[in-house]
């Protein structure tokens, strides 16, 4: 049986992997790793790849990150109006010193937020091959693209105008029987 993950728990190291079914806290758990990460001092915002699926569940992620680190410095700041958290129960759970040195790492890893890596697996891969410049051998002009719907439409829009658009007897189908077909 695989035991629950606990915030409290000491801190894991090398890569973690946490999978859950939808709604059960992955994200929080996950913006709570962080700012444990940050204020122990095990590693700083840029030392960590934070990586999801979908550009959507990216966004959320990044949000909650951000989320989890002003609640924590707010917390360590000395705010008392904060809703009670495991978390910043365990943050706040040291002598003075400890919390001011907590805060000041807080502090910073929000100053350098814009530059976390929190991204979705493809943008990851994309940021290391942009990175490796020439070294990498890929097409410059390739994008990411992560929702083929609008390719789809423009590639069946220009292929249907390149048949149909100086035929004097008509289209043989109509635009949306093309997208179907595409889509088949």
């Amino acid at each position: 049986m695989i035991e629950p993950f606990d915030i409290r728990a000491p801190l894991p190291s090398g890569t973690t992997v946490l999978e859950a079914s939808a709604g059960t806290g992955k994200t929080w758990t996950i913006g709570a790793l962080v700012a444990r990460y940050v204020a122990e001092d095990v590693a700083t915002l840029d030392q960590m790849l934070i990586v999801t699926f979908g550009r959507a569940a990216s966004q959320e992620l990044r949000e909650r990150v951000r989320t989890q680190l002003v609640e924590a410095e707010r917390a360590l700041a000395g705010d008392t109006d904060l809703p009670p958290s495991e978390l910043l129960e365990l943050l706040l759970h040291c002598d003075d010193e400890t919390r001011q040195q907590r805060h000041r790492r807080i502090i910073a890893a929000l100053a350098s937020f814009d530059g976390a890596t929190i991204a979705t697996t493809h943008q990851f891969c994309s940021l290391v091959l942009g990175s490796l410049g020439v070294a990498g051998d890929t097409d410059a002009r390739a994008r990411l693209v992560e929702d083929l719907d609008d390719l789809l439409g423009e590639v069946v829009s220009d292929l249907y105008l390149r048949a149909f658009a100086y035929d004097d007897n008509g289209s043989a189908f109509s635009h949306a029987e093309a997208m179907a077909i595409a889509r088949r």
